[in-house]
């Protein structure tokens, strides 16, 4: 099969009209036919346009659409594509599976390890679980947690912090927990929470940002430094972390180092800042 397709072979193979093409070109921001100009698409972005097709008729609205994408691209650097994972609509949010654990992509947020209509269930969850129960119960403690935390970010870190006793290796426990620290501006407590999350997932990069933010909120701008190298050992393309290395190696007088990751993000797709 050929590596490029027409407009006309992608209307064929995702089932679309003209006008249901152009409405996910647009979502995925890749470039559309012009009077002078019949771009030509690669495989892999015809997976993003599978991808924002899929999440367009869940109903997810074209903004959400393009921040998750763009989320997804930082997250899975080079080493992977958006055909590696599962992408799924969970009411109003959009959920990833990439065969290890779920997360919402536009926020970081990990959730549980179960389908997209296990999490709807079990985030209906009414019963408050018994602390002395199995650990097991951990799993419960950690739907409680992510069910509260947008209303209630108090409860929701007491239910991390049980789920996390219950079973200290809960790498979502340890992640979403530093996240609410990190919001509420408690820097220390989020600067422990993702220390212990890279304990048990050393290659992940966002936890490996996340701590390089922290330290550098905190004025450790050596630890920051190291923090965002070890980001883009495990996720090369991370714009965000060669954007914050530039600026500190800038602010350490160390120009060429600035330029050279200056140039490196200016290279990559422009994403938001994850919220940390």
């Amino acid at each position: 099969m050929s590596d490029e397709y027409s407009g006309a072979d992608l209307c064929r193979i995702l089932r679309l009209d003209a006008g249901g093409l152009l409405s996910c070109l647009r979502a995925a921001l890749l470039p559309v036919s012009r009077a002078t100009q019949s771009p030509r698409y690669s495989f892999q972005q015809l997976v993003v346009l599978r991808t924002a097709k899929g999440l367009q008729e869940a109903g997810v609205s074209v903004r959400q659409i393009r921040k998750v994408l763009d989320s997804l691209q930082r997250q899975l650097g080079d080493g992977a594509g958006l055909s590696s994972v599962k992408i799924y609509a969970s009411g109003k949010r959009v959920v990833v599976w990439d065969g290890t654990s779920h997360w919402q992509p536009d926020s970081g947020q990990f959730l549980l390890n179960f389908d997209a209509n296990q999490i709807h269930r079990l985030s209906r969850f009414k019963q408050r679980p018994r602390p002395g129960a199995p650990s097991e119960s951990a799993v419960v403690w950690l739907t409680r947690a992510i069910r509260l935390q947008d209303d209630s970010p108090a409860e929701a870190r007491r239910a991390y912090q049980e789920a996390i006793r219950l079973r200290p290796s809960l790498l979502e426990a340890h992640v979403n927990l530093g996240l609410l620290h990190h919001n509420d501006g408690k820097l220390k407590q989020a600067e422990a929470c993702y220390r212990r999350a890279l304990r048990y997932q050393p290659a992940f990069a966002l936890a490996h940002f996340n701590l390089g933010v922290v330290l550098e909120d905190q004025g450790d701008l050596p630890g920051a430094l190291a923090a965002y190298l070890e980001t883009l050992r495990w996720a090369p393309a991370f714009r965000d972390a060669h954007c914050n290395l530039a600026q500190l190696y800038e602010h350490l007088g160390r120009q060429q180092d600035a330029v050279r990751h200056y140039a490196a993000a200016k290279r990559l797709p422009k994403t938001p800042t994850p919220r940390t």
